[in-house]
């Protein structure tokens, strides 16, 4: 009987393990709740994002890969405002994170470094303050790198011309100091996705100048 009841209590465990949701996704959706409380949201676009689920693949403006690890969030002009928070580093086979044109403030989290399958960083067209954090340059999958339309200041970081895969870069209509970068991905960047940016100079002249000159 005892052998029995111990045969029970072992398919009873291994049941439970099979039922749990992968920690993996609870983190995902712990984090992307952790934004939803993070922003006002008049239009309900949010509404869909339950933390009681298993997981957030199922909540709109969310795309998950065939292991219910999330790839998208597309939140593009959805009258959101607030700010982003560093919990979004936890996100870390994110593709796409589509914030662009909202009313978002606050500071980039230098978080979002973390995030390694990262093609598409699109936070255009918001109210965002502080620098470009330098972390960024660790986003080696990044093509695309969309800032413009916003507060930032701060020079444009170097690391970032490491990014071999980058394709465009726009960070015009910032307040942005130093000089435009020349090297890597830069070589091939339009000169006008870095206009209306009072303080930056540029195209830089390689040894001629310090790169952060005019931001102190």
């Amino acid at each position: 009987m005892a052998a029995r009841a111990w045969l029970w209590s072992l398919c009873a465990s291994l049941l439970a393990l099979a039922l749990a949701p992968p920690a993996s996704a609870n983190s995902e959706g712990d984090a992307l709740y952790t934004l939803r409380r993070s922003l006002s949201d008049p239009d309900n676009i949010l509404q869909s994002w339950d933390p009681t689920l298993v997981n957030p693949c199922t909540w709109f403006h969310i795309t998950c890969d065939q292991n219910n690890r999330v790839t998208r969030v597309d939140l593009g002009n959805s009258n959101l405002s607030g700010h982003l928070v560093p919990e979004l580093g936890k996100l870390e086979r994110l593709q796409y994170l589509e914030l662009y044109k909202n009313n978002i403030e606050g500071t980039i989290p230098s978080e979002l470094s973390k995030l390694k399958s990262l093609i598409s960083l699109d936070l255009y067209s918001n109210n965002i303050t502080g620098t470009i954090p330098r972390s960024l340059g660790k986003l080696k999958s990044l093509v695309f790198l969309r800032l413009n339309d916003n507060k930032l200041t701060g020079p444009i970081p170097r690391e970032l011309a490491g990014i071999s895969s980058l394709k465009v870069v726009d960070v015009s209509n910032n307040n942005l100091c130093g000089t435009i970068p020349t090297t890597g991905p830069f070589q091939h960047i339009p000169l006008n996705n870095f206009e209306n940016n009072p303080r930056l100079e540029g195209p830089e002249l390689l040894g001629l100048a310090s790169y952060d000159t005019n931001c102190s």
